[in-house]
């Protein structure tokens, strides 16, 4: 016979078995349109960790002092860019270098930043909040703030377990709510889908973008073959003339490499949400689609690694008549997704779901 276990026993026998909480894979929508979204093996996306990285990209705990948020830069409204301004101000109020990039539909991207001089998305994370620039924290002060918070320690703890609350995780946790920033429902999707219909000129811009004798745009920007809206790849598209490969001001993809043939060239951006996201180019210069028209029509250089695939650089650009241009604008404006900028699973964390304390006290 077995001896008899007293019920506080079994209770705490009980409890111990108790499994561990798991976090929940998270569910991306219905892409059937879109390439095959890459992965990364060593940080799935969950549903507990979006949740964590999402409070992380709001929270100004990450800026030195406690004033400046990634979303500071990157707003929703404006597609995660940063709302018409040229380039943005860090919390010293200084202008940094480049226009700030949108946000969305990161997993397909290779490499990140104008100058692809992040390899993935968690290392990504990890230059705007030590960049003196930029958030201009120290990585251990973070830890150390983000430790010490109660919500911080039982958000982590549903994402990442019981594992120590380190700045590779605060990464990895930013990097899966980035991941599930996905622009799928403007007009030209559903149009794909066969719920929505373009117009004659939407229809007619159209064919006019992907048309190699006329706009020419389809080699970097895919919206025929793919709805991603770029190659991911790095080009010059013939903005500045120079005919010394080093002499450009910003030598972009070739400071990184150190290759004289990537001077001057720069990530190639996505056509999505592109109505939104001006200014446009990575040092934006041009304010209006109308003015990024006009140059790839009639201001384009003949310059030092000007890209190949630029086939009507020696005369200076497509060409477009005043109404093939409205018609490519007209386009452009059917790959805004309103559902994207509004959805409020990507939007600040509700007030009811206090966000932790200011370790500042400010």
């Amino acid at each position: 016979m077995f001896a008899a276990i007293p019920a506080v026993g079994v209770l705490f026998l009980a409890v111990g078995f108790l499994p561990a909480h798991t976090p929940q894979p998270y569910s991306f929508p219905d892409l059937r349109y879109f390439p095959v979204m890459p992965v990364n093996p060593g940080n799935p996306v969950t549903v507990e960790g979006a949740e964590l990285g999402r409070y992380l990209f709001y929270d100004p705990i990450l800026s030195r002092d406690s004033s400046f948020s990634c979303a500071s830069c990157h707003k929703q409204e404006f597609a995660f860019s940063d709302g018409g301004k040229q380039f943005s101000t860090g919390i010293e109020g200084a202008a940094m270098s480049r226009n700030t990039p949108p946000l969305f539909n990161l997993a397909w991207y290779r490499n990140f930043f104008w100058d692809g001089s992040a390899a993935s998305l968690e290392e990504q994370v990890f230059q705007p909040v030590s960049a003196h620039d930029e958030m201009n924290l120290d990585w251990e002060e973070a830890e150390r703030r983000i430790s010490s918070s109660a919500i911080y320690r039982k958000l982590f703890s549903r994402a990442f377990g019981e594992k120590k609350i380190d700045s590779v995780r605060i990464a990895m946790a930013i990097a899966q709510f980035e991941r599930t920033l996905i622009s799928h429902n403007s007009k030209y999707d559903q149009a794909i889908r066969g719920e929505a219909f373009f117009t004659k000129d939407e229809a007619e811009g159209f064919e006019i973008v992907n048309d190699q004798t006329r706009g020419d745009c389809l080699h970097c920007h895919t919206t025929d073959a793919d709805p991603l809206g770029t190659t991911g790849n790095f080009s010059n598209n013939g903005l500045d003339e120079y005919d010394d490969p080093l002499g450009y001001k910003d030598a972009g993809r070739g400071k990184v490499n150190g290759k004289s043939e990537d001077f001057g060239k720069f990530r190639i951006p996505s056509l999505r949400n592109v109505a939104l996201t001006g200014p446009y180019m990575h040092d934006g210069r041009f304010q209006t689609l109308e003015e990024v028209i006009n140059f790839y029509s009639e201001g384009v250089h003949v310059t030092a690694n000007v890209d190949s695939k630029m086939e009507f650089a020696y005369r200076g650009g497509a060409q477009l008549t005043v109404e093939e241009k409205r018609k490519a604008i007209a386009f452009l404006r059917t790959l805004t997704d309103e559902n994207f900028v509004r959805n409020p699973e990507f939007g600040k964390p509700l007030t009811s779901r206090q966000s932790p304390p200011n370790p500042s006290g400010k």
